[in-house]
């Protein structure tokens, strides 16, 4: 692990030297450096990302399809969506408005007495090595992404948002990051509120980011890849987030009696899923989409712009604050 961490820290520095402090001196934010080292290591994360995306999910896609390829430029809209999130710069903007607020904020109340949390010291002695300490924070901030999914269905104003990321007809490893940017934004916030809350290192919240995005990307993949039961009750697999992705299973309030709001919202773990009732494993690898979208023919957007002001429009409509169940 030393090794890959060396590489990492020599690519970073390399990146940072020949273009980052260079662009900066030259456009006067000779202020932001440290700023702009940060965000250097986000984007060799990402490009890491990119490389097993395009040189392992890829071909194994091509391999074993869940189903046919049919529609490609609504790929191509989803690789826009991934390139602008692993590439560092929707991170970037959320650092320089958002969570930079957030930062001055904690850094306020930390010097009025606002404690941290520290769960990496929870148990001394084990808590401290740094594997357990990543895992226990992996669990946390995984118990935290299936309540959040889960908001995101329940509450109806916040589905106007997150049903661009459902309107994918044609699901593939790219599909993960096609969100609305508000939505995308309000996920973000919880996420760095919750990180400065417990105390996570920042090295440690990029690998936690890092995973996670690697394990949803696989979740999306065209793949049909059959997993033992065994692993299915430990990890989400591509088929059980494809249930969660399907037509009519209750994305939209009042579809299912047993999920209304759908089903299959964890984000690495699908204990959280199983212990809150939210499980569901009859899952094949049917059609996705939205009821709407396919009874009906509603309108959600086929380019990026079209897909972000629709959903602004669904937020503002006059029913998108009526009660979640219809």
């Amino acid at each position: 692990m030393d090794w890959f961490l060396n590489v990492f820290a020599l690519v970073q520095q390399w990146l940072f030297e020949t273009f980052v402090q260079p662009a900066a001196f030259a456009l006067g934010a000779g202020n932001l450096l440290e700023d702009g080292y940060a965000a250097t290591g986000w984007l060799v994360v990402g490009l890491l990302q990119i490389a097993v995306l395009v040189l392992v999910l890829g071909p194994a896609q091509r391999r074993w399809p869940a189903e046919a390829v049919t529609d490609r430029h609504a790929i191509r809209v989803d690789v826009l969506y991934t390139l602008l999130h692993r590439l560092g710069i929707f991170k970037l903007m959320m650092f320089f408005t958002f969570e930079e607020w957030a930062l001055r904020l904690f850094g306020v109340l930390r010097a009025h007495g606002l404690p941290t949390l520290q769960l990496d010291q929870v148990w001394p002695g084990v808590s401290d090595v740094a594997w357990v300490s990543f895992l226990l924070y992996l669990v946390v901030f995984d118990a935290l992404g299936y309540w959040v999914h889960r908001f995101q269905h329940r509450f109806h104003w916040w589905w106007q948002l997150h049903a661009v990321h459902h309107s994918q007809r044609q699901m593939t490893m790219w599909t993960d990051n096609r969100n609305h940017l508000l939505d995308s934004v309000l996920v973000d916030l919880v996420f760095v509120v919750a990180a400065l809350l417990v105390g996570v290192g920042p090295s440690q919240f990029v690998a936690l980011v890092a995973l996670s995005q690697l394990f949803e990307s696989l979740q999306h993949a065209n793949l049909r890849w059959p997993w033992p039961r065994w692993a299915e009750r430990l990890f989400i697999s591509p088929r059980f987030h494809r249930r969660h992705h399907e037509v009519a299973l209750g994305h939209e309030p009042g579809h299912t009696r047993h999920h209304p709001y759908g089903a299959n919202f964890g984000i690495l773990f699908s204990g959280w899923d199983i212990l809150f009732g939210s499980a569901d494993w009859q899952g094949g690898f049917k059609a996705t989409g939205i009821d709407d979208q396919v009874q009906d023919g509603r309108d959600y957007g086929r380019g990026f712009w079209t897909q972000q002001w629709l959903g602004i429009a669904r937020l503002f409509s006059r029913d998108a604050g009526r009660s979640s169940r219809s």
